[in-house]
């Protein structure tokens, strides 16, 4: 972990949570690809609102990213990179993005909460996300969508 501010929390982490002192460093994470809105998801994260996060599987294949499973830990930052907590994934699944329902939207607990509002900043950011390696984001394209709690 080369963010210091991650590494010191996952330390205050530790030393309160011994039975996880074996477990793989946590991945140091941001949500979104702006500060608006990644300081807003880490604070929705924060405030027990956000309690899931859906990566495309095309984007994590491109940028070489490992599948993440059930039981990873991350550390959320702000944009600058600050740690503000500790998170622990419950539930991992693949679905097509067309498959996302308004429980989920919800559980995602980003803008007005609907389904509506998920879909459109979703397939915007897959937009952006994809547009480098000339691809577009398709109503079959497959979604991992995780669950998180906030541990720390």
């Amino acid at each position: 972990m080369e963010n210091a501010s991650a590494r010191n929390m996952w330390g205050d982490y530790l030393d309160k949570h011994l039975e996880d002192a074996f477990h793989e460093a946590p991945q140091v994470i941001h949500f979104c690809d702006n500060q608006q809105d990644a300081d807003l998801c880490a604070d929705l994260v924060k405030k027990g609102i956000k309690k899931a996060t859906t990566d495309s599987l095309l984007g994590l294949q491109y940028r070489n990213e490992p599948l993440p499973k059930i039981g990873d830990f991350k550390v959320v930052t702000n944009w600058k990179g600050e740690a503000q907590c500790i998170i622990k994934l419950t539930s991992v699944k693949l679905k097509p993005y067309f498959s996302i329902d308004a429980a989920y939207a919800q559980l995602e607990g980003e803008g007005d909460k609907s389904l509506d509002y998920w879909k459109k900043v979703h397939w915007d950011y897959y937009t952006r996300e994809l547009e480098p390696f000339g691809r577009v984001p398709r109503e079959s394209m497959i979604l991992i969508c995780q669950e998180f709690e906030r541990i720390f």
